[in-house]
C-alpha cells in the first residue's frame, strides 16, 4: 500500500511539472499573438524552444504507461502537444497503456504512416490489442510487413473474441525438449538478448509441439547441469485452452500463484502462454467496466471528450432513470391526500426509499460478482434468494426497530413508528428479492448482469418504497 501511494505521489508530481511547463509554453504562447507586429515564428523562438525542450527530456525519461496516464489526464489540447513530443519509438506502447477512450483521440491525431511505424514495433499480441481501433488500410500495411509466422501469430491472436484466454495469450515462449541437459539448455539461454517478460518457466515440448511439462527457471539454477530436462521438469503443470473464458484464466492465476501459464489447445499442442501481467489487466479493464455499467454508462469516457460524445454516452440509462422517477412520482400522486392529511410522511418517505436502495445495491453487488466468477449455479439462484431474503429481513427488524424508535421520539405517534418500522422491513425484502433477480434475469437474457443494474434496483425500491410506507399509513393511520 505505501509504494502505491508513493507511485501515486510521483505521478502527481509529474503531472504537475508537466502543467507548469504547458502553462509556461502557453502563456508565451499568448504573449507573441498579441504582438501584432511580431512576424517572428512562435515555434522557432528561443524562448519556445526551451519550453519544449524541457518537455521533450521529461518526456524521455517516462515509463509508457506513465505518460499515458499523464496524457489521459490533460485536456484534449495540451494532450495532443504532449502526444507530438513523445518520441516515436514509445507511441506503439502509450498506445497500449491508454484507455480505449483516450487512445482513440492519439489515434485520430495521427497518419497511415506514423501508426503503422507504431505498430510495427509491438509483438503480434500487442498489435491484436490495438486492431479494433485502428484503420482497415492500417492493418493491411502491417500484415505485410510483418514475417509470415508472425503475421500468423496476429492472425490467430485477432480470431478470439476479447474476453476468451486466447485473446491474452502471448506468442513469445522458450520451448525446450525434455532428453537434453540442463547445461545445453543454460548455454542456450545465454545466447538469447533477454528472456521474455515474465518467464518462470520454460515449456517442454516433443517433436509435434506436444506440451509434456515445464522447467521452471528457479529448478534450472540449482539443479545439477548433467541432469536431463526429463529428470527435473514438472508434468503436474495447470494449462488454459484458448476458448475458456479469460475469468476462469483469471481465477487459475490468483488460486495457484501463476506468473505464467501454458495455452494449449485441444490435442495437447502449445500455443503459447498468459503472463500474470496481461490477467491484471484484463482484471482492471474488467472492474472499471463492471463500475461504469452498474451506473449505467454504457464504454469507457473520455474525461476530457467533447459534451455531445459524453451526451451520447450517458443519455440512454438516463432516459430510463426520468421514466422511473415519472413512475415514482405518479405513485406520490396516488397518496398526495394521505400526505395533505400528515405532513411527517412527506419527510419520512425518502428514509424508506434511500436505504432500501442502498441494501438492493449491496445485494446487486454480491451478486454481480459472484456471476463474474463463476459462483452461481442453476441449484444456487434459489438459496441465494432465500439467504438474501433473510439477511435483508433481521436488518429490516433491527434498524426498522430503529427507525421506528426514531419516529415516534420526534412526532409522538406509536402508530406512524410502527408503520415506518413495518414498510423498512417490507422494502428491504423486496430490495433483496430483485436484487438476486435483477443480474440473474440479465445473464439468463444473454446480457451484462451489471449494465444498469444500479439504475434498476435504485428505481424499484423508490417506487415500492413509496408506495408501501404510503399505502401502510394510509390503512393504518388515516
Amino acid at each position: 500500500m505505501t509504494e502505491t501511494n508513493n507511485e501515486n505521489k510521483d505521478l502527481q508530481k509529474l503531472l504537475q511539472r508537466v502543467v507548469y511547463l504547458l502553462s509556461k509554453y502557453r502563456l508565451v504562447e499568448g504573449f507573441v499573438t498579441l504582438q501584432e507586429d511580431s512576424n517572428q515564428d512562435l515555434t522557432t523562438s528561443p524562448v519556445q524552444k526551451n519550453n519544449l525542450q524541457e518537455l521533450q527530456q521529461l518526456l524521455d525519461e517516462l515509463h509508457p504507461a506513465d505518460i499515458a496516464d499523464i496524457l489521459e489526464a490533460l485536456p484534449l489540447e495540451d494532450r495532443r502537444l504532449i502526444w507530438r513530443l513523445v518520441k516515436a519509438e514509445h507511441d506503439g506502447d502509450v498506445l497500449l497503456e491508454a484507455s480505449d477512450a483516450v487512445r482513440e483521440t492519439l489515434i485520430t491525431d495521427m497518419g497511415s504512416r506514423e501508426l503503422v511505424a507504431a505498430t510495427e514495433q509491438l509483438d503480434a499480441d500487442e498489435i491484436a490489442d490495438l486492431a479494433p481501433d485502428l484503420p482497415r488500410e492500417v492493418i493491411d500495411d502491417v500484415f505485410r510487413t510483418l514475417p509470415m509466422d508472425e503475421r500468423e501469430q496476429l492472425r490467430s491472436a485477432m480470431s478470439y473474441p476479447e474476453d476468451v484466454v486466447g485473446a491474452l495469450m502471448d506468442f513469445d515462449v522458450i520451448t525446450i525438449r525434455e532428453d537434453v541437459r540442463l547445461e545445453v539448455v543454460l548455454r542456450y539461454l545465454r545466447r538469447l538478448d533477454e528472456l521474455p517478460d515474465h518467464t518462470d518457466q520454460l515449456f517442454v515440448i516433443d517433436r509435434d509441439e506436444q506440451l509434456k511439462g515445464v522447467l521452471l527457471v528457479s529448478k534450472l539454477l540449482v539443479s545439477d547441469p548433467n541432469f536431463t530436462v526429463a529428470q527435473v521438469m514438472t508434468k503436474e503443470i495447470v494449462t488454459l485452452h484458448p476458448d475458456d473464458h479469460a475469468q476462469q484464466g483469471a481465477t487459475a492465476f490468483e488460486r495457484y500463484d501463476l506468473v505464467s501459464s501454458s495455452v494449449v489447445d485441444a490435442d495437447g499442442k502449445l500455443l503459447g502462454r498468459v503472463t500474470v501481467n496481461a490477467v491484471l489487466d484484463f482484471i482492471r479493464d474488467k472492474a472499471e467496466n463492471e463500475a461504469l455499467n452498474l451506473a449505467g454508462l454504457s464504454e469507457e469516457e473520455d474525461l476530457f471528450a467533447p459534451v455531445l460524445k459524453s451526451v451520447k454516452n450517458r443519455w440512454v440509462w438516463l432516459a430510463v432513470n426520468l421514466v422511473t422517477a415519472f413512475i415514482a412520482s405518479r405513485v406520490i400522486g396516488l397518496f398526495e391526500d394521505s400526505i395533505a392529511q400528515l405532513v411527517a410522511l412527506a419527510a419520512l418517505m425518502p428514509i424508506i426509499a434511500g436505504i432500501g436502495g442502498n441494501s438492493g445495491n449491496q445485494t446487486i453487488t454480491m451478486i454481480v460478482r459472484a456471476l463474474a466468477l463463476g459462483q452461481i449455479g442453476p441449484d444456487s439462484a434459489r438459496k441465494l434468494i432465500f439467504k438474501e431474503i433473510g439477511v435483508s429481513a433481521v436488518n429490516g427488524l433491527v434498524w426498522g426497530t430503529v427507525v421506528g424508535l426514531f419516529t415516534f421520539a420526534i412526532y409522538e405517534n406509536a402508530a406512524l413508528g410502527l408503520v415506518m418500522t413495518s414498510a423498512m422491513i417490507l422494502n428491504l425484502l423486496l430490495a433483496a428479492l430483485l436484487g438476486v433477480l435483477i443480474p440473474l434475469t440479465l445473464r439468463k437474457c444473454g446480457r451484462d448482469p451489471a449494465i444498469g443494474s444500479s439504475v434498476l434496483i435504485t428505481a424499484v425500491t423508490d417506487s415500492g418504497g413509496f408506495f408501501i410506507f404510503l399505502g401502510l399509513a394510509t390503512i393504518f393511520l388515516l
